[in-house]
């Protein structure tokens, strides 16, 4: 079993807000967590935008751990079968959402989230929430 974190959750985790998702996030075994490359690009995103060399070294620390897994050909296929039957139903979601689903789903993976709202609309996706 792997559980992929979404965007949301390692914010979460990075700021110890909520704290239960960080005691959650402890418990596991490292070696069952991933991040999507999408979602680390996020996170570098964030940062920069924010100028900030704390917010720089708390995501270096909370990302060596972890291992990175790259955006490959079996997601990219996903990808294209998950927007597709989202927008047939009239409800899409984010391009990055919807590339992290995708990744998760074409792992295997349970995916780590505090957006089950719309992850919920993908048929397939496991879901977890530890908010």
């Amino acid at each position: 079993m792997t559980y992929l974190l979404d965007t949301n959750i390692c914010i979460y985790i990075i700021n110890a807000k909520p704290p239960q998702v960080l005691d959650r996030f402890r418990e596991e075994n490292l070696g069952v967590i991933a991040l999507s490359s999408v979602s680390a690009a996020e996170l570098a995103y964030g940062v920069i935008k924010s100028g900030s060399e704390r917010n720089q070294r708390a995501l270096e620390m909370f990302l060596s751990p972890l291992e990175i897994l790259p955006f490959e050909e079996k997601a990219i296929w996903e990808y294209g079968r998950v927007r597709s039957g989202l927008e047939q139903i009239g409800q899409p979601i984010g391009a990055l959402d919807t590339m992290i689903a995708a990744h998760a789903l074409s792992i295997d993976a349970i995916l780590v989230t505090n957006n089950t709202r719309e992850f919920s609309r993908i048929h397939g996706l496991r879901l977890e929430n530890w908010t």
